[in-house]
């Protein structure tokens, strides 16, 4: 197609994923706006963000890894706790993930993370607030995003990054209707079920608590607890007696709220602590839905989808926003390349549809093991079913001290980073799958081969839990 204009991407969401997407879309000297529907790009609430070196690594690459260095604080310890606040296992977890790979685990409440990522912008003039999405229009040749105020964008796609009830996603899949009846089935459209929700919130840091991240095991629920230097993040995570999809989701409450903390006010969450001490400072506290899937289709026409309106995973290990920072640093890595080797014509739809095939190809099979690994992790610390206790009481706290930091780096060296900026290498045990070299592929240092040696408890549960029924408690 010869070109009339720029090669043009409207992304909506301006979230985690959407902000990411400026930034790095602006490093490739790609043409975007991002719309936003609501009025702030850092609104107050959600809880906290993890950041994992893959996540730094990115943020290294766009300029904003300092600045967010800034406003977190490294946290002392890891701990797992039983139900009565006993310590059953603790680690100096932190340390080991930075010696591993060169980038501390960074921890943040979610409203600082955006804000930061927000002011960081080279250009904040892509970022359109307030934006409310309405209709969304294709055609062969572009796309159009029209908008409550009246006005709106065209661009020859658009990544849909506006997160678990998608707009963009929806809109995809009313065109496939149109255009390729019976293409998106209920496979795709209950993709991304519901089996365990989450009382989150903030509260203001509390005497006795040290800067820890602390997993506190019950039957069929737990808690997990992040203190920094100002706050207390809290969460509470509980299995649903049965799983459900969007179409019968509740609409939770701040009443269902205040239920959910009652029914385990008195229930300790340290040695010398109970939730309630934590529940009556709270700032602000809300129930989500923990949704998990993998969509069948990524995209339709002119339309991509990025991030949890693609592939949503438990939070319990925090891989959510690292896993969405990495799809879209994949997907402009391929826009990047195809529009450097084509910088007079634009890309037609065909050869668009083997860019969005290559994107989706490559990143299932990860979110696939990042999403089993983050639900193993869920289910043991909610010791959902008797072997998951087992594991969680008897093997995890007695396996070495590297275990946890070793199994997590190998998901983390697999990681995606921008293939077309330039980035400082740092010394690390564990090598990076993009910098180990074809004359050494085929072989592993100690720190490589460790993370399976140290995590054969979790491989195995792993391979248990891919061939059970799923749901099976064991």
């Amino acid at each position: 197609m010869a070109v009339d204009r720029p090669f043009r991407i409207v992304v909506i969401g301006g979230g985690v994923t959407g902000l990411t997407a400026s930034h790095v879309l602006s490093k490739a000297g790609i043409d975007h706006v991002v719309l936003e529907r609501g009025q702030e790009a850092a609104p107050p609430s959600g809880a906290s963000i993890a950041i994992y070196p893959h996540g730094a690594r990115i943020l290294e690459q766009i300029g904003c890894l300092d600045e967010m260095l800034k406003i977190t604080s490294p946290m002392e310890r890891y701990v797992n706790r039983r139900p009565d606040g006993t310590v059953v296992m603790e680690r100096d977890f932190w340390p080991q993930i930075q010696r591993n790979h060169g980038y501390t685990l960074m921890f943040f409440e979610r409203r600082g993370f955006l804000q930061c990522l927000y002011d960081q912008l080279p250009d904040k003039s892509r970022v359109l607030l307030g934006k409310n999405v309405i209709r969304i229009k294709e055609t062969p040749d572009e796309v159009e995003v029209f908008l409550a105020d009246g006005t709106s964008q065209k661009g020859d796609i658009i990544i849909g990054c506006d997160g678990i009830h998608s707009l963009a996603r929806q809109a995809m899949w009313d065109n496939a209707d149109r255009i390729s009846p019976g293409l998106i089935t209920m496979k795709d459209r209950k993709a991304m079920m519901t089996s365990w929700t989450c009382l989150l919130g903030m509260a203001p840091p509390i005497p006795g608590m040290r800067n820890e991240f602390s997993a506190v095991h019950n039957d069929g629920y737990s808690f997990l607890l992040g203190k920094q230097e100002d706050r207390t993040f809290f969460f509470v995570f509980r299995r649903v007696k049965k799983p459900y999809s969007q179409y019968t989701r509740p609409r939770w409450t701040a009443e269902d709220a205040d239920a959910a903390a009652a029914a385990v006010a008195d229930h300790p969450i340290t040695e010398n602590l109970v939730f309630a001490d934590l529940w009556r400072r709270r700032y602000r506290a809300q129930i989500v839905d923990i949704e998990e899937g993998i969509l069948p289709h990524w995209f339709f026409g002119r339309t991509v989808l990025v991030g949890d309106a693609a592939h949503k995973i438990t939070p319990n290990i925090a891989f959510g926003g690292n896993s969405g920072m990495e799809s879209i640093v994949l997907l402009t890595n391929l826009l990047n390349r195809l529009l450097a080797a084509n910088p007079n014509t634009k890309p037609s739809s065909a050869t668009l549809r083997s860019i969005f095939q290559q994107y989706q190809d490559q990143r299932v099979p990860r979110m696939e093991k990042v999403m089993k690994f983050s639900n193993l992790i869920t289910r043991m610390q909610a010791w959902d079913g008797g072997l998951m206790k087992f594991l969680a009481l008897w093997i995890l706290p007695y396996q070495m001290k590297e275990t946890l930091a070793a199994s997590i780096g190998d998901i983390v060296k697999g990681a995606e980073k921008l293939d077309f900026v330039p980035l400082k290498k740092r010394p690390s045990k564990i090598k990076w799958d993009d910098d180990v070299s074809a004359s050494n592929m085929g072989t592993k240092g100690w720190a490589e081969r460790k993370s399976w040696i140290l995590g054969l408890s979790v491989v195995v549960v792993s391979v248990l839990w891919t061939f059970a029924p799923s749901g099976l408690k064991f």
